[in-house]
């Protein structure tokens, strides 16, 4: 199978947790079925250029995961109060784009904790936790609030972080290397830090989610593959999670490629 174009990175498909996630490469309208080439030999070129995945126009340098710079200061979805949700400023009328903040911002957002690499205390939109769980590399998680916006569930985000960590050590995550954790017990003791103003959002769901990801072999020691260093990488394929292709020979991070122009093919082993 070859493919060629922009490559924007990995889309999944959650089955439950008795079956791996399925994931696909996607290259500009087209996607690669990666499960399906688990234990082949999978080689990833890059073509020389670049373009934003949002406008499309050709750039020397991308920001942000595969925006070009206007659309980086232009576009909502690049605003520091996406990574600082807790600073979001909707209510001040400064908002980048007041269509995107009642879409995305205005509307119900769970806080929930997560055991990816280890437990992590995170934020996501209502409907939107599988994916992302998913690209977090999670392999457990649970929703511990649902309040009415966004900046709201910053602000309990934040608030939490000082007794959990906020942040996924990636290559603990990759490893696979993470204790065994009781969610509800932690839950129930994270209960204790809400503020007052937080308890009645509290969610007492006792159900969580296992997720399981297509790996046939841990690596013992990760080594990160990139682009900017190689102009052609990749081996045999021996896993995908969150983000990530583990090859035999390191891992590569698709995210942090997203608008780079790339030939992808996969053969399957003799």
């Amino acid at each position: 199978m070859e493919l060629r174009g922009i490559l924007h990175g990995l889309t999944h498909e959650y089955h439950g947790k008795d079956k791996p996630v399925d994931y696909y490469l996607q290259i500009g309208e087209e996607r690669m079925p990666l499960n399906e080439w688990l234990g082949s030999e999978l080689s990833i070129s890059y073509l020389g250029g670049k373009n934003c995945i949002a406008c499309g126009r050709k750039t020397n340098k991308t920001f942000n995961s595969g925006y070009c710079y206007p659309c980086f200061t232009k576009l909502p979805e690049n605003d520091l109060c996406i990574v600082k949700p807790h600073e979001c400023h909707f209510d001040l009328g400064t908002c980048r784009d007041e269509s995107f903040g009642e879409t995305y911002c205005m509307i119900p957002h769970y806080v929930y904790l997560a055991v990816s690499s280890d437990m992590k205390v995170g934020l996501t939109r209502k409907h939107n936790q599988l994916k992302r769980w998913v690209d977090q590399g999670a392999i457990r998680a649970i929703p511990i609030a649902e309040v009415p916006t966004r900046r709201m569930a910053g602000e309990l985000e934040f608030h939490l972080s000082q007794f959990l960590p906020d942040k996924t050590n990636w290559r603990k995550m990759l490893k696979g290397d993470v204790k065994e954790i009781d969610l509800i017990a932690m839950r129930d003791e994270v209960y204790t830090h809400f503020p007052e103003e937080f308890k009645a959002f509290q969610y007492r769901e006792d159900e969580w989610v296992d997720i399981t990801y297509p790996i046939l072999e841990s690596l013992d020691k990760i080594n990160s593959k990139s682009l900017d260093k190689e102009e052609q990488l990749g081996g045999r394929l021996i896993g995908v999670k969150a983000q990530y292709l583990i090859f035999e020979n390191g891992v590569f991070q698709t995210r942090k490629h997203a608008g780079y122009q790339v030939e992808v093919k996969a053969t399957h082993s003799v």
